[in-house]
C-alpha cells in the first residue's frame, strides 16, 4: 500500500483537515497519478454532509483531478510516465453490461465505482482527489490536451462533462435555442459549451448580477428569474433547458418555457424531490429528463472539443488550508466560478 498526504472529513459536520490515506499498490493495469490540481464541486459537500446518503468516514472527496502520470503497471499500454492526465467522477465499472459496452459506463447497470465514497474492486472505500496521488485503472484515465493548462483543467472532469453530455445528447447546435438555469460552476460551463456548439444561449439566473459574465461567456440574452415577467416573456421559447441548480425550482413555470418537443434536463442534484406537474408536460409534448456525467469516450471528446475551441472554466486557485473556507463560500454562492486546490500546498 502507498501512504499519501490528503485532506479528509472525519464526520458529516467536521472540517476538511490534513491526514494520510492509503492507496493500493500499482497493479498491472493501474496508473499512479501525481495530482497537481483538484477542483471543488458542490457534490463534494453534499456527499460529506450526508445529503445523498450515509457515508463511511474518514472520507477524502474530490472528483475533478488533473495531474501527471508518475508510474504505470506492467500491462499498461495507454499511458506513459510524464503524460498530463485527468480523472473524473468514476474510476471503474463492470465493463460487461449493455451500457458499459456502449461506452456509457456512467450508467453501468451494476453501478459505476465513484472516485470517492464507493466500494472499490478490492472492497475498500474509494478516496478522492483532495490528495497528492491516486491509483486508477488505465481505462478510466483521461488525456488532458496540451492546449489546456493543468491549473484550469480539473473542473472539466465534472462540471465540463456534466453539461457537455446533455448538450450533445439533446443536440445543442446552430438553430437551436438553449437556456441555462443558474450561473455557478456548472452553469457557466453550460453557457460556454452551448455557445461553442453553435446554439443561441439564454441565461436564467435569480438576479442580473452576473449578466456581464454571462454575455462574455457567449449568452445573447440574460433574464432574472426573480422577475415574474421573465416567464411570461419567454413562454414556448426554448428547445432545451439545462437546469444546473441544486435547489427546488417552480417546475411548472420552467416547463412553460419549452416549445414543441422541448426538453428540461436536470444536472443539478437537489437533496429533495422535484414535483413535476404532468399537465405541464402534455402541453407542447414537453419532456423532463435527467443526465449524469459522460462515459470515458465522451469525456475525452469533451476535453478535445474544449482544447479546439478554447473553452476552459473560470477558476480561483486556493491552497489546501483554505478548503474549509472555500466550502463555506460555495454554500453562499461566493465563487466565480470554480475553486481549484493547488495540491502542491498539501506537501
Amino acid at each position: 500500500m502507498l501512504n499519501v498526504t490528503a485532506y479528509a472529513a472525519a464526520s458529516p459536520t467536521a472540517d476538511i483537515l490534513p491526514t494520510t490515506i492509503e492507496r493500493r499498490d500499482v497493479g498491472p493495469d493501474d496508473v499512479l497519478i501525481e495530482i497537481k490540481y483538484a477542483g471543488i464541486c458542490h457534490s463534494d459537500i453534499h456527499t460529506v454532509r450526508g445529503d445523498w446518503g450515509a457515508q463511511t468516514y474518514p472520507l477524502t472527496v474530490g472528483h475533478e483531478i488533473a495531474g501527471v502520470v508518475a508510474e504505470v503497471g506492467s500491462a499498461v499500454t495507454k499511458w506513459a510516465v510524464g503524460t498530463s492526465v485527468g480523472v473524473g467522477c468514476m474510476v471503474n465499472s463492470c465493463r460487461e453490461c449493455a451500457n458499459c459496452r456502449a461506452g456509457l459506463e456512467q450508467y453501468c447497470e451494476g453501478g459505476n465505482v465513484g472516485t470517492y465514497g464507493s466500494i472499490d474492486r478490492d472492497g475498500t472505500v474509494t478516496q478522492g482527489g483532495y490528495s497528492t496521488h491516486i491509483v486508477v485503472d488505465q481505462d478510466f484515465v483521461l488525456r488532458i490536451p496540451e492546449a489546456i493548462d493543468l491549473a484550469v483543467a480539473a473542473p472539466l472532469l465534472c462540471a465540463g462533462i456534466t453539461t457537455y453530455s446533455p448538450l450533445r445528447h439533446w443536440n445543442a447546435a446552430p438553430g437551436r435555442k438553449v437556456a441555462v438555469v443558474g450561473m455557478g460552476g456548472l452553469g457557466h460551463m453550460a453557457v460556454k459549451l452551448a455557445h461553442a456548439l453553435g446554439a443561441e444561449v439564454t441565461v436564467l439566473s435569480q438576479t442580473l448580477s452576473k449578466e456581464a459574465d454571462g454575455r462574455a461567456f457567449g449568452a445573447t440574452r440574460y433574464f432574472a428569474t426573480s422577475d415574474p415577467a421573465t416567464f411570461s416573456e419567454l413562454t414556448n421559447e426554448f428547445d432545451l433547458i439545462i437546469n444546473t441548480v441544486s435547489a427546488e425550482i417552480d417546475m411548472r413555470a420552467y416547463l412553460s418555457l419549452l416549445r414543441l418537443d422541448g426538453v428540461l434536463v436536470n444536472v443539478g442534484a437537489p437533496p429533495e424531490p422535484l414535483p413535476v406537474p404532468v399537465f405541464a408536460l402534455f402541453t407542447n409534448r414537453r419532456s423532463f429528463a435527467g443526465s449524469s456525467i459522460g462515459g470515458i469516450a465522451e469525456t475525452q471528446e469533451m476535453l478535445d472539443f474544449c482544447a479546439e475551441h478554447g473553452v476552459v472554466p473560470e477558476t480561483e486557485l486556493i491552497a489546501a488550508d483554505q478548503i474549509t473556507e472555500a466550502w463555506l463560500r460555495v454554500l453562499k454562492s461566493d465563487v466565480r466560478y470554480r475553486f481549484v486546490i493547488d495540491v502542491a500546498t498539501m506537501v
